[in-house]
C-alpha cells in the first residue's frame, strides 16, 4: 500500500471514500438497477398506477386516486350501507364511457330497469346481466368472466366473499384488461383485503355522495369527498333550487317564503291570481 506525504515529509491521511448517492428511499443507488431505482416509491406519496386507469367521471375523486382514475387490471370495492342504491350514480359515469365490449353485470340485488340505464346514459346493447342467486354462483361467473377478461368492466356484487377469495380474484384480474368492481356492505371495511383500492360511498346532503377512500396506494385518506350526483337524467330538469333542496328545508319556519321563490323551486308557473296576490303584496 502506497502512502502519501506532504513536503514536510509527513503521512497524509487517505480521504474518506465518496459515498454513492442514496436512492428516494434511502438505499444505496449502485447496488441496485435503474429501473428499480426508477420504480421506487413512498409510502407517504400517492402512488402512480403502472396499468391504464379509467377516469371515474368526478373530478374530485380523481384527484385523489392512484394514476387519476378506477383502476384496470385490478380490482376495486364500494363499500356501501346498502347494496343497489349508490353504485350506478359512483360508477355510472366511469361505464358510460366503456363501449368498446360488453359490461357485465354479476348478480344484482335488484331488478334492472331497462328505461332507467337507457335515460342514465347506458347502451342496453352493451349490458350483460347474469343472473346468480348463490354466493358460490356469483364467485363462480365473476372468476371465469376475470380469467376470461373479454369484457369492458365487471360489476359483481359479493356481499359474503371472504378474503382469501377476494386476494384470488385480485390475482385473476392482473391480467384482466378492464376494471373490475366488486360491491360488498360497509361493514366489510373492518375485514383485511387484497384489493388495491377501496372506497366506501354513503349518501350525502341534497343529491351528493359521500366518498371516503379506506385504502389506497399512497398516504390515509382523511375527511370526506363530497360528489355531486344526481341521478339519470335528473340534472337537465331540476332548477337550481332544487338541486339544493337541503337549503329550501333548513328555512325558519316563522320565516314565510315568497310566492315568486317558491314557484321557481318547484319548476312550476304561477297562476295569474297569484301573479296579482304577490304584485300586491
Amino acid at each position: 500500500m502506497n502512502a502519501a506525504f506532504d513536503w514536510q515529509g509527513r503521512a497524509v491521511p487517505p480521504e474518506p471514500p465518496t459515498e454513492a448517492p442514496a436512492a428516494p428511499n434511502g438505499l444505496r443507488a449502485d447496488l441496485l438497477p435503474q429501473r428499480v431505482v426508477d420504480a421506487l416509491w413512498r409510502a407517504n406519496e400517492l402512488g402512480s398506477q403502472d396499468e391504464s386507469v379509467v377516469a371515474s367521471g368526478h373530478p374530485r375523486l380523481d384527484a385523489e386516486l392512484p394514476g387519476g382514475g378506477w383502476p384496470c387490471k385490478a380490482v376495486t370495492e364500494i363499500l356501501q350501507p346498502q347494496p343497489g342504491v349508490l353504485e350506478w350514480r359512483l360508477l355510472g359515469p366511469a361505464l358510460r364511457g366503456l363501449s368498446s365490449k360488453d359490461i357485465v353485470l354479476v348478480g344484482p340485488p335488484r331488478q334492472l330497469h331497462a328505461g332507467g340505464l337507457v335515460q342514465a346514459g347506458f347502451d342496453e346493447r352493451r349490458l350483460v346481466w347474469i343472473r346468480a342467486v348463490t354466493p358460490a354462483e356469483r364467485l363462480w361467473c365473476a372468476e371465469q368472466l376475470v380469467k376470461a377478461g373479454s369484457c369492458a368492466a365487471l360489476v359483481a356484487w359479493l356481499p359474503q366473499a371472504r378474503p382469501e377469495q377476494v386476494r384470488r380474484l385480485q390475482v385473476c384480474a392482473q391480467s384482466c384488461s378492464g376494471p373490475v368492481f366488486l360491491c360488498r356492505p360497509s361493514g366489510a371495511q373492518h375485514e383485511a383485503s387484497a384489493s388495491p383500492l377501496r372506497v366506501l360511498a354513503s349518501v350525502g346532503i341534497d343529491w351528493d355522495i359521500d366518498v371516503r377512500i379506506v385504502k389506497r396506494r399512497g398516504p390515509v385518506h382523511d375527511g370526506l369527498l363530497h360528489l355531486a350526483a344526481v341521478p339519470g337524467t335528473l340534472a337537465s330538469v331540476l332548477t337550481p333550487r332544487m338541486k339544493r333542496p337541503s337549503r329550501i328545508a333548513s328555512r325558519p319556519s316563522h320565516q314565510s317564503v315568497p310566492f315568486r321563490e317558491a314557484a321557481d323551486a318547484v319548476g312550476s308557473a304561477a297562476s295569474p291570481r297569484h301573479r296579482r296576490h304577490a304584485a300586491a303584496s
